[in-house]
């Protein structure tokens, strides 16, 4: 009699834990916005609250989100009204009532934001915000993404990342161009093989707010890591004319990396890429890798996708997709890029801002 007790009790014992693992299951990641003047508040936002959300992007929703925007960056006054609608109206009138998804809240602080959300999202278009707004997160210790760029300089982006590590709180950065199927993909392309060699090109602003100058490469140059499969820059030159702005990277391997930022004439966002086995083109922004030569354009376009899969991922515990250490390396690029072109397209030395070196 006691051993059928015994037995029972262990019965029941597990069905009530997996009932309560079934039901904290069911319950989504809750994620929140801080800054919406980034059309990426939206575009993210329509991946991660998709009704009946199936494979990565079940069991994560935003729920909340601070909708402020930058005293003085260009227009983010109507941008954060344009995207507050959006935000608001998201899957709220679908034509079957079964497809409707909670309506995302709207809050008056961070703290506020903070107390409702698992997990933050950053996106003010101003990186000279995201220094103070990731110092709240961090110190919460919620998970947190901060879209492209970073931070506005070198400085605060190292800060954001080392108090990421003395608070022992994930948080990354990236932008979408990183993982665009046509750039990614090519990093094993068939018709490359091992990549020894890449010339990536796109739009440089020559008028960009002031918020914005620092990190107008940056769309570009994270193309170029993705296909040159990382980190590793020892030297950089620039230089710079009133129709480009050349960057020269050279990897510890001998391996050189070029972008070139146009200024002046048509623009498009892609490379050549030089492998041991041959060259090619690469793709397009969201559009996918090229078939014998030939850059697919009809195919299914996934701008956004790839990194909101990322995003996904992390917020559901994964790891930083992208880790410190080459963040701030293309942080020290970008740095090295703005002293070789002050003098005179000098090869200038890249620093290592994630473990400088002590005098």
């Amino acid at each position: 009699m006691q051993s059928r007790l015994l037995t029972l009790f262990a019965v029941l014992t597990l069905l009530a834990s997996v009932a309560a693992k079934g039901i904290h299951a069911a319950e989504p990641v809750k994620l929140g916005i801080l800054g919406i003047d980034n059309f990426g508040s939206v575009a993210y936002t329509e991946f991660l609250n998709r009704p009946h959300a199936e494979g990565v992007f079940e069991g994560v929703r935003v729920v909340a989100a601070y909708p402020i925007g930058s005293p003085d960056y260009p227009d983010s006054d109507k941008l954060v009204a344009s995207w507050k609608d959006q935000l608001l109206k998201m899957y709220q009138s679908p034509k079957d009532p079964k497809d409707a998804v909670p309506p995302i809240e709207m809050v008056n602080s961070v703290d506020e934001l903070l107390k409702k959300c698992d997990g933050i999202m950053i996106f003010s278009m101003d990186g000279r915000l995201h220094l103070k707004q990731a110092e709240s997160v961090l110190r919460a210790g919620k998970r947190l993404f901060i879209s492209r760029p970073l931070a506005a300089s070198p400085a605060d982006a190292v800060a954001i990342l080392k108090l990421a590590e003395e608070t022992k709180t994930p948080c990354w950065s990236s932008s979408q161009h990183r993982f665009s199927g046509g750039f990614s993909g090519m990093r094993d392309h068939p018709e490359v093989g091992r990549v020894i060699g890449c010339d990536v090109y796109g739009g440089w602003t020559v008028n960009a707010p002031d918020a914005d100058k620092f990190t107008r490469p940056l769309h570009s140059i994270e193309t170029l890591y993705a296909i040159m499969g990382g980190p590793g820059v020892v030297s950089v030159t620039c230089a710079s004319t009133p129709t480009a702005e050349c960057i020269t990277a050279v990897w510890k391997d001998g391996r050189i990396g070029t972008y070139r930022g146009i200024k002046e004439g048509a623009v498009k966002y892609s490379a050549t890429v030089f492998g041991d086995t041959g060259v090619s083109t690469a793709g397009i922004y969201g559009h996918g890798v090229p078939v014998k030569g030939v850059v697919p354009t009809n195919d299914k376009y996934v701008g956004y996708e790839g990194l909101a899969t990322e995003i996904a991922k992390f917020f559901k515990g994964g790891p930083v997709p992208v880790t410190p250490a080459e963040t701030l390396e293309i942080f020290a690029v970008m740095q090295a890029a703005e002293d070789s072109k002050a003098q005179n397209g000098t090869v200038v030395t890249v620093k290592n801002l994630w473990n400088p070196v002590k005098p």
